[in-house]
């Protein structure tokens, strides 16, 4: 997600099955560098059998997408340029994040604090898709069938 003429942004990773959110910080940058070191960052912090695969549309921000993928054995995939039916979770979850970061906001005025409690929010939000759950709710379900 891009901020206020395009000088800052924030990062929105999706898990597929259960919607569950997580946001990026990126306040140096959304250079391919910035991208790469905030996506190792918050794989570290997951269970190693939570992620195969990664997926997302094409930018320039991705173009170290295999030294992420040597430093974590996380396989990324790109969707077709403008198939953005390829990535739905994701564009739903924008829709989301803009009750937070509405366009035209400068997103760098947040901190990863700030990040934190909005993806806490969405993650305790319960989605019609799930079935009125939260998100949160089921990937704890999730992970417990993988230890």
């Amino acid at each position: 997600m891009v901020g206020q003429g395009n000088r800052s942004a924030i990062g929105a990773l999706v898990e597929r099955t259960t919607r569950y959110v997580k946001l990026l910080h990126l306040p140096d940058g959304r250079g391919a560098e910035h991208v790469r070191d905030a996506l190792v960052h918050a794989f570290a912090e997951s269970p190693a059998e939570f992620a195969r695969s990664l997926t997302w549309d094409q930018g320039s921000e991705r173009g170290r997408h295999d030294e992420f993928t040597r430093a974590t054995d996380i396989l990324m995939y790109f969707c077709e340029p403008a198939s953005p039916w390829q990535r739905d979770s994701n564009e739903s979850t924008n829709s989301l994040l803009r009750q937070y970061f509405p366009k035209g906001t400068d997103l760098s005025i947040y901190s990863s604090e700030d990040l934190a409690y909005v993806a806490a929010e969405l993650n305790d939000r319960p989605r019609r898709i799930l079935g009125w759950r939260p998100p949160a709710e089921l990937l704890t379900k999730l992970v417990a069938t993988l230890e």
